[in-house]
C-alpha cells in the first residue's frame, strides 16, 4: 500500500452505519456518520459516553466484536482503498503498519506475562520486515522516545506505574510510524500532569512522522490543545462537524452549546454548573425526528417528527438541527 503524500485527505468516511444485536434488540450505535481527514491533521471526536465515537475507530480498524457487531452500510477510505472491501490477511497487514490505535486502558492493552520491550518489538518484526536484533534496536529506541530508559526493556508490565504504562501502549501504537493514529481516550485514566505530558509527547511524535490522528475524548480541553477540526457525535451521529474555531466561536447546535456550559469557567463566578438536562438517549429506541430533541430547549414539532439533515451553517461548518440555520446570528449576540 503506497502511502500518499502529506496534505491530502488519507481516510474518508462515507454513510457509515453500525448495529449491534443484543439478543432481539437492535443497538443503533452509528447512524450515518461521513467525515474526512488529511495528512497530519487532527480530528476530535467529542461526546457522552456511548455516543458511538469508540464504535466508529473500531469500524476503521475492523476489530468489532464479530459476533455481536455488523457494519449495515458505508464507506471507510484509506489511502484510496475501502477497508471494508479487503480481507482479513490484508487488514492484518494495515493493522499497526498504517492505523494504530492507542486504547482506553492501558492496563489491559498489555499482555501482563510477556516483557514490555518485547511487546514492541514484535509488532516491528511483524510489519517491517527486519531482523530480530533490529526490532530490539528499534523497539529500545522508541522506549527512550517515550521518556522510558531502554534498559526497562525487559521489565514486565506490573513494574510500571499507569502512566508508564500508556506511554508503552504509545511505543507500541507508534512503533511503525503510522499514517493515522486513533487515540480512544488517551489519557482518562491517568492524573492531570502526566496528562498534558501525554498529549504533548503524541503531539510531538506526531510532528517528527507525519501522523494525522483521530482523538477520541470528552474533554473539550483536550481538544482545544490538540486538534484541527471537530466532529461533535450524539446518538451515533455526527450534530456538529467544523475547524476548532468554528466549534469553540461559533458554536451552533443546542447539544455543543449545553457541553461548553457544563464546564466551570475560571473568569465568571458562578455558583452552579449547567448540565445538560434528561439522560443520553437510548439507541436501541432512537426518537423519532432530531435524536437530542427531548433533551433540547429550542425544540418545535419540526424537531419531533422530521429528521435532520447535516446543513452548512457556514463555509466547512456543519449542523445537523432546523434551528440553528435560523438563528445562528442571534447565538452569538
Amino acid at each position: 500500500m503506497e502511502m500518499k503524500n502529506n496534505n491530502e485527505e488519507i481516510l474518508h468516511i462515507n454513510n457509515l452505519v453500525v448495529e449491534y444485536s443484543s439478543g432481539k434488540e437492535k443497538v443503533h450505535a452509528v447512524n450515518d456518520v461521513s467525515f474526512g481527514l488529511g495528512g497530519g491533521e487532527t480530528l476530535g471526536l467529542v461526546g457522552e459516553t456511548g455516543a458511538g465515537k469508540t464504535t466508529i475507530a473500531k469500524s476503521i480498524l475492523r476489530i468489532l466484536p464479530d459476533m455481536s457487531a455488523k457494519i449495515q452500510s458505508g464507506e471507510i477510505i484509506f489511502n484510496g482503498e475501502n477497508l471494508l472491501e479487503l480481507s482479513e490477511h490484508q487488514m492484518g497487514r494495515v493493522r499497526g503498519n498504517y492505523i494504530s490505535m492507542i486504547f482506553q486502558d492501558p492496563m489491559t492493552a498489555l499482555n501482563p506475562i510477556m516483557r514490555v520491550g518485547n511487546q514492541i518489538a514484535d509488532g516491528i518484526k511483524i510489519h517491517q520486515n527486519v531482523t530480530k536484533a533490529e526490532a530490539r534496536k528499534q523497539a529500545e529506541e522508541m522506549l527512550e522516545m517515550v521518556g522510558i530508559p531502554r534498559e526497562r526493556y525487559g521489565d514486565y508490565p506490573h513494574q510500571f506505574s499507569g502512566g508508564m504504562k500508556q506511554r508503552i501502549v504509545i511505543a507500541i501504537a507508534l512503533a511503525c510510524h503510522p499514517k493515522l493514529l486513533i487515540a480512544d481516550e488517551p489519557t482518562s485514566a491517568l492524573d492531570v500532569t502526566i496528562q498534558a505530558q501525554i498529549m504533548e509527547m503524541i503531539k510531538k511524535l506526531q510532528n517528527e512522522s507525519g501522523t494525522a490522528m483521530i482523538l477520541i475524548t470528552h474533554d473539550l480541553g483536550i481538544v482545544a490543545e490538540n486538534c484541527d477540526r471537530v466532529a461533535v457525535v450524539y446518538a451515533g451521529q455526527i450534530v456538529e462537524y467544523g475547524t476548532k474555531r468554528d466549534i469553540f466561536k461559533r458554536t451552533a447546535h443546542p447539544y455543543t452549546m449545553g457541553l461548553f456550559k457544563a464546564l466551570p469557567n475560571m473568569n465568571e463566578d458562578t455558583e452552579r454548573l449547567m448540565p445538560i438536562s434528561g439522560q443520553p438517549v437510548d439507541p436501541t429506541k432512537l426518537p423519532q425526528g432530531c435524536s437530542f430533541h427531548p433533551r433540547c430547549q429550542y425544540a418545535t414539532e419540526k424537531c419531533r417528527t422530521q429528521a435532520v439533515p447535516l446543513i452548512e451553517t457556514e463555509d466547512g461548518h456543519l449542523c445537523r438541527c432546523h434551528y440553528c440555520r435560523e438563528n445562528l446570528d442571534r447565538f452569538h449576540h
